[in-house]
């Protein structure tokens, strides 16, 4: 946890004067080629933000399957994909059927790198998503510091529509954890960070948390390459059913109401 701190100090005062501002996405045209990032309703209680990479699989941030007050994993049936969701009309919906997190990851680890590194999960959705206008990402390799990137992301005082940073930085890496200048809040937690390559998006990260080091606000992003190899694997294995308890069916979305699961924003110290 000292060597990620270090890191975070060594990159705290790094220009960030080519960051793009971010930009509401709330008309059609605003969102088209997004429409692939949806906002994910845990339970009606809170939400975090996904994104499809196939018709049936949404990638996220691991945590945001887990409740914050008990560090319990929540009944991952009780989440919906919400697909380009825009001023309250979601261009598709989905309920959640299994869920995988890489067998490393854990929800309370004081070991900021070692927590982050394994924060990414796999949704398999009850049926695929078989809209046209609706064109899961491709996913790439990590990128390296210096590497411009973009991101597009729900968040707790932007819910109705999603949010786009088309420039910022990745500024540092340790230990499968990337320290990245793009501006994310409480709900962007699993928002996908892209690399273009050419005029194709690809995901390269997702985000984990957000931190701040001597006045200077960072995100920080997992790295894909083996904790996402490892949960296709299990997927297509046939793993994720959930093995607890029944759930008591889903909650009713209500206005204003917090969170008290682990899609409340992480903020490692």
């Amino acid at each position: 946890m000292r060597i990620f701190a270090a890191l975070l100090l060594c990159i705290a005062h790094s220009a960030q004067a080519d960051d793009t501002r971010l930009s509401l996405m709330q008309t059609g045209d605003d969102s088209r080629g997004w429409e692939a990032v949806g906002q994910l309703d845990i339970n009606g209680s809170g939400f975090c933000t996904g994104a499809l990479i196939a018709p049936q699989v949404v990638l996220t941030a691991a945590h945001c399957l887990y409740d914050k007050m008990t560090g319990q994993q929540i009944d991952h049936r009780t989440v919906r994909f919400l697909a380009g969701l825009r001023n309250g009309r979601a261009q598709s919906y989905r309920d959640v059927r299994r869920a995988v997190i890489p067998s490393d990851y854990v929800f309370d680890s004081e070991d900021t790198s070692e927590r982050i590194r394994a924060d990414i999960a796999l949704l398999e959705l009850e049926r695929p998503i078989r809209d046209t206008r609706i064109q899961p990402f491709e996913t790439d390799v990590r990128p390296t510091t210096g590497d411009e990137v973009g991101v597009v992301s729900y968040a707790h005082d932007r819910s109705a529509a999603p949010s786009i940073q088309e420039v910022c930085k990745v500024l540092g890496r340790q230990s499968g954890a990337l320290v990245l200048s793009c501006d994310v809040d409480f709900g962007s937690s699993g928002a996908p960070i892209f690399m273009m390559d050419g005029d194709l998006p690809k995901i390269v990260s997702v985000v984990s948390a957000k931190a701040e080091m001597d006045g200077t606000r960072v995100s920080l992003g997992t790295s894909l390459e083996v904790p996402l190899a490892e949960l296709r694997a299990r997927l297509q294995a046939g793993e994720g059913y959930w093995q607890g308890a029944a759930s008591g069916g889903r909650k009713v979305l209500l206005s204003g109401q917090r969170s008290d699961t682990g899609a409340k924003f992480l903020s490692p110290n």
